[in-house]
């Protein structure tokens, strides 16, 4: 590619100050502000990274001929309250789409965007947390030679994102985990009080993780898909004069297992009723689905559940070849793809030509196809 758009620059062509090192550095800084004291008050002195993220952002604005933000509760009321393309900065429509914000405007939590900038930008260097975890299981689980151990613990990942402290205890002590036992203690961590209400936590019924509390009876829910679906519906509750104190994933886990495992597990039912052999995460998570057809003809399906088409496009890369597969495809849940105009193009315009012709499908349209494949390998005229 030779005529590059400010998405695929590299770091070198960029100033601090600059929009996609400046977005980076605000994402970065509204995580570890939310984790540190939350985003409802802040004083002095700021943290590095919040001072650094107000100095970036106030001489953009200067440079621009724009009133830079007075201090950091500006900053971070502008976050919840001016979508990203408002901003005083020149964004590439492939950066930011309509309605882009890095704290939600109702219960002012990261969102899952601001999660996608802060580890996932096109200059970002991090070692994303999610796959060093990922990571330290396949080699704990290959050390030990089972397979099934490394698939039972994708399977806590995202059917499990929370656990009370009677159920850590049993999952630590499942023998299908115990290559992983200590990393399981590590990734769950205490859930704060600011989940409770009168005295219970409450998790979602669709995505499973906790709700937040906001207004009056109100719940938030952290995942974009719920909220797109309308108020998210609660599921299970855990009085904590009961269960004691609940451990939940960490956030990076939550927003790049366990939500695009929900995904998978959607998936995977969906095809498995067409009647068709599924297999999850073979080969050590070679790929996250393994679909064979009567035929005998294999597909291998990686799924992607990301907010952001340029992120996920430089990331493209073509699925390994083991365990075989005829073809292979990337899929990506339909709601990202409604949700944000172009999706597919921008995905495909950021695609490094190392990924070849790798195909990006929402999940209905790969049903559909295996559907009409299905019908294909029955003789189905209609196929």
């Amino acid at each position: 590619m030779t005529d590059r758009d400010p998405g695929t620059l590299p770091t070198a062509h960029w100033a601090a100050h600059d929009v996609v090192p400046l977005l980076r550095t605000l994402a970065e800084a509204l995580l570890v502000l939310d984790e540190q004291t939350g985003l409802q008050s802040f004083t002095l002195p700021y943290s590095a990274e919040a001072q650094r993220a107000l100095d970036r952002t106030a001489l953009a604005c200067l440079l621009r001929g724009a009133r830079p933000p007075a201090g950091l509760t500006e900053l971070v009321d502008r976050c919840r309250t001016v979508p990203l393309e408002d901003w005083p900065l020149s964004f590439s429509p492939d950066l930011v789409g309509p309605g882009d914000r890095l704290l939600d405007e109702v219960c002012n939590r990261p969102t899952e965007l601001c999660h996608e900038w802060a580890g996932r930008s096109p200059d970002s260097a991090a070692v994303f947390r999610d796959r060093e975890i990922v990571l330290a299981a396949l080699r704990l689980c290959r050390e030990y030679g089972e397979e099934d151990a490394y698939t039972a613990f994708r399977r806590l990942l995202v059917h499990r994102p929370v656990l009370t402290t009677a159920e850590v205890y049993e999952v630590t002590g499942d023998m299908v985990l115990e290559p992983v036992h200590e990393l399981i203690r590590r990734i769950y961590k205490p859930v704060p009080d600011s989940y409770l209400r009168d005295g219970t936590y409450t998790a979602c019924e669709r995505c499973l993780t906790l709700l937040t509390p906001v207004r009056t009876g109100e719940w938030w829910c952290e995942r974009d898909r719920c909220r797109r679906q309308g108020p998210p519906p609660p599921g299970r509750r855990f009085a904590y004069e009961a269960e004691g104190a609940l451990s939940q994933l960490e956030r990076p886990l939550r927003q790049f297992v366990t939500g695009p495992g929900r995904a998978e597990a959607d998936l995977e039912r969906e095809l498995l009723a067409l009647g068709l052999e599924v297999r999850m995460w073979p080969g050590y998570d070679a790929y996250d689905l393994q679909v064979v057809f009567p035929d005998g003809w294999r597909w291998a399906v990686d799924v992607k559940d990301w907010v952001h088409p340029t992120f996920l496009g430089r990331s493209a890369r073509p699925v390994p070849q083991d365990p075989p597969h005829d073809e292979a495809f990337w899929s990506v849940p339909r709601h990202r793809v409604t949700a944000r105009p172009g999706y597919v193009a921008a995905f495909e315009r950021a695609r490094p030509e190392s990924a070849g012709d790798l195909q990006l499908l929402t999940d209905t349209e790969l049903v559909t196809r295996a559907k009409r494949r299905l019908r294909a390998s029955k003789g189905d005229r209609r196929a």
